[in-house]
């Protein structure tokens, strides 16, 4: 597949996936009540979170890999059955407990538990096309999703109870993971499967699950925290401000999750480099264009979006802005350390999550509420800062030794 024809594959496979997941909540807030659609959202906060988890263990270290050899068809083949395995091993038995519990919360989380090999094993498909080079294909496997799942929810009775909804949501990804399975057994039939090394020691998916959890458990807890010690509008006024800037996550997602099979098509470190740094401009621009749509909206349909929390929020877009255009810039910096060397992302996501922790307190305490969008800005570009240092350093002694460092050098399932 051509280089172009495979970048809007993907971004369009993102924008697929993404709009499923927005569907998905919006047609269950609608069969729901208040309280059925609270018990629907907490469980499928717990399956964003496994998914995340799921992401990085397996599919993160996978996309790293170069070349469409016997190896790497191996390893796209033993990281689909890796899924598989795992997603029942903990799936299953967490249905079994929730089945002794008592409470239509405990029944959401067991119809969970049951369907949670099926949504996991066709999130990891993704992955899998994209280190082959077959992006068209995750394509089409998230096309045929997003028409089951809507479908299926569409022709449920209003009142269903969040366990049904769960089911109905997870069983209707089946036929997409079908169609995963059989494209992927076409493309891989007789390469070798080994989980050996996804349970290593030296296991890259090992690091990035802990930069998932540090990267994503200190912001949320963080801004958690200031609204129960200080002012609990703090919370709904960041979430509000964050939540219009949801499609730009759709696009960072994409580029650290499905960007190294596309990047690694170019021929040196140098190349690479370059091309993520002009990304890193696109995406920062990117950010600054719809940070000014935002403060252009009129206030009527500002608050048709975020309702009373629109004023509030509106007052943070300069700072949420300027803070999504520094993380496009530390995003694509962390793409290309993740190119150069995956092994040295992890110090720099503990350090500067902790530092934003500070910020976003220290902005706080000297200007409220707008001061802790400031201090989220100023953690997110002193990160920025930080990782193009490391990757110009690194860029420049691979120049010096005379020999790329990269991941392919050091297997996505190996030490």
């Amino acid at each position: 597949m051509r280089a172009r024809t495979a970048i809007a594959c993907s971004v369009a496979d993102q924008g697929v996936a993404a709009l499923t997941n927005i569907l998905v909540l919006v047609v269950a807030a609608r069969l729901s009540s208040v309280s059925g659609f609270a018990r629907f959202s907490a469980v499928y906060l717990v399956f964003t979170v496994l998914l995340g988890v799921s992401g990085a263990y397996t599919g993160q270290p996978l996309v790293l890999r170069r070349g469409d050899g016997e190896e790497t068809r191996g390893a796209c083949r033993s990281a689909a059955g890796f899924t598989l395995l795992a997603a029942t091993a903990i799936g299953w038995p967490l249905a079994a407990v929730c089945a002794l519990l008592p409470g239509a919360t405990a029944q959401a989380l067991m119809a969970l538990g049951l369907v949670l090999p099926v949504v996991l094993g066709q999130d990891t498909a993704r992955y899998v096309f994209a280190t082959l080079h077959a992006q068209h294909l995750a394509l089409a496997a998230d096309t045929l999703r997003l028409v089951c799942v809507i479908g299926a929810l569409a022709v449920q009775p209003h009142g269903a109870p969040a366990a049904r909804l769960i089911a109905v949501w997870g069983l209707s990804a089946l036929p997409a993971l079908l169609l995963s399975a059989a494209a992927l057994h076409r493309r891989t039939a007789g390469s070798p499967v080994s989980l050996r090394p996804l349970l290593r020691k030296g296991h890259l998916g090992r690091r990035f699950v802990v930069e998932f959890g540090v990267g994503n458990a200190t912001s949320q807890l963080s801004v958690l925290g200031l609204g129960a010690v200080g002012n609990p509008l703090v919370v709904g006024a960041l979430r509000g401000a964050t939540t219009l800037f949801g499609p730009l996550n759709v696009l960072f997602t994409s580029a650290t999750g499905f960007g190294p099979p596309l990047l690694g098509r170019l021929d040196t470190d140098r190349l690479r480099v370059r091309a993520t740094a002009a990304l890193a401009v696109a995406l920062a621009l990117t950010a600054a264009a719809w940070a000014t749509v935002l403060a252009l909206l009129p206030g009527s349909v500002g608050r048709h979006l975020l309702g009373e929390t629109w004023p509030t929020a509106a007052a943070l877009l300069p700072a949420t802005g300027s803070q999504y255009a520094a993380m496009a810039v530390g995003t694509c910096g962390l793409l290309a350390l993740r190119l150069l060397d995956p092994r040295t992302t992890l110090a720099i996501q503990i350090v500067f999550s902790l530092a934003a922790v500070v910020f976003l307190a220290g902005g706080y305490l000297l200007g409220g509420v707008l001061g802790a969008a400031w201090g989220l800005c100023l953690g997110s570009v002193c990160k920025a800062v930080a990782t193009w240092t490391r990757v110009a350093r690194l860029a420049r002694d691979g120049a010096r030794a005379g020999a790329p460092v990269s991941a392919g050098a050091a297997p996505a399932g190996n030490s």
